[in-house]
């Protein structure tokens, strides 16, 4: 089968790798109809995320069909239509049983980083009857892919981790795929105000386009100031980072309210500084997390129920066999307008 392979920080090819084989009686294989790259296999690419070693299959997100179930599989069989969840989860572990699924202690964030992923035509899903979840018959595959990854992702690291409410006052900072995520589900929570901030006016734009209601280019350097004077010096309830790098996190550090929340969903290759000197006395809380995906049966009643549309986010469409066409323009999204892109089976 033809897969999408890293070979070591910042390189990566399309080579012939052997279709996966059931490992345990509780696996299943998928073939692959639709996958899209995510922001972390970018990390992945520059070398930020160590657990994953040169030869690995990239890819966490995607739909399919069940090719073969494993015989402890109750759920799946042979030919039905998955939605594949980025995180593995056994159900049963110490971390499981606390809902913290991307802890699994033989599962988690494990597709694409220390088992083969879904950047492939098959991959081998463990876990399967807690780790894929049934497409309805006229769903919309494209849309998703959107709820692989990104949409929990937002919604749980930023939204919920955040504690938006009702008529609170919200900055995210990173207008890419996950923090346009955050913004439109930090929308089932009618905050008074959701003020995006990003350095490409293309971004920002889109962000009002799917609800924000202010949005701050940051590359002049006044941000801080900026959100500052529009929340009348107050800073906000809630800080979403969304990007991983050192500037954006103290940028969310300078903007938060007293009592407010710093709610991290970046991935951070280098440290970060954390200036106590400021906030030792601001009564803020910081969150961190991995995505557990528990979010997602809501999302996808959500997605049934048409209260959002994660298809907006797709803007780019390829074949399989231009993945790296599709690695290139997602990369150089400032140039290309990219969001998600969606990679089909040939």
């Amino acid at each position: 089968m033809k897969a999408l392979v890293y070979l070591g920080p910042g390189a990566k090819a399309l080579e012939d790798r052997p279709k996966p084989v059931l490992a345990a009686p509780t696996d299943v294989i998928v073939r692959l109809t639709r996958t899209t790259i995510c922001g972390t296999d970018l990390h992945i690419l520059k070398g930020d995320v160590p657990t994953c070693q040169p030869g690995r299959i990239l890819g966490h997100e995607g739909v399919g069909i069940v090719d073969q179930a494993g015989p402890a599989v109750a759920t799946f069989k042979p030919g039905d239509r998955v939605l594949i969840s980025c995180i593995s989860a056994c159900g049963t572990c110490v971390y499981c049983r606390k809902l913290m699924y991307s802890h699994c202690t033989t599962g988690g964030w494990i597709l694409g980083n220390t088992i083969d992923g879904t950047q492939a035509e098959f991959v081998r899903i463990p876990h399967a009857d807690m780790s894929l979840y049934p497409i309805p018959d006229g769903a919309d595959e494209e849309a998703l892919v959107m709820l692989s990854d990104i949409l929990p992702t937002g919604f749980e690291c930023g939204v919920l981790n955040g504690k938006v409410a009702p008529g609170s006052t919200v900055a995210i900072v990173g207008a890419g795929p996950i923090g346009l995520a955050a913004l439109l589900t930090a929308q089932f929570y009618a905050p008074a105000e959701i003020i995006m901030i990003d350095l490409d006016d293309n971004r920002l734009e889109m962000a009002t386009r799917f609800g924000a209601t202010a949005t701050v280019n940051s590359g002049d350097g006044n941000a801080p100031a900026t959100v500052m004077k529009r929340t009348g010096g107050r800073g906000v309830d809630t800080a979403i980072e969304a990007v991983g790098i050192p500037a954006t996190f103290e940028l969310c550090e300078s903007i938060v309210a007293p009592g407010g929340t710093i709610a991290n969903i970046g991935v951070h290759g280098t440290k970060v500084d954390l200036h106590l000197e400021h906030l030792w006395d601001r009564n803020v809380t910081i969150t961190t997390r991995l995505v557990d995906t528990v979010s997602t049966p809501m999302l996808l009643s959500t997605l049934r129920a048409g209260r959002i549309d994660p298809k907006r986010l797709i803007t780019h469409r390829f074949k399989f066999d231009r993945i790296l066409d599709a690695y290139e323009t997602f990369a150089h999204a400032a140039s290309t307008r990219a969001l998600k892109v969606i990679i089909e089976a040939q």
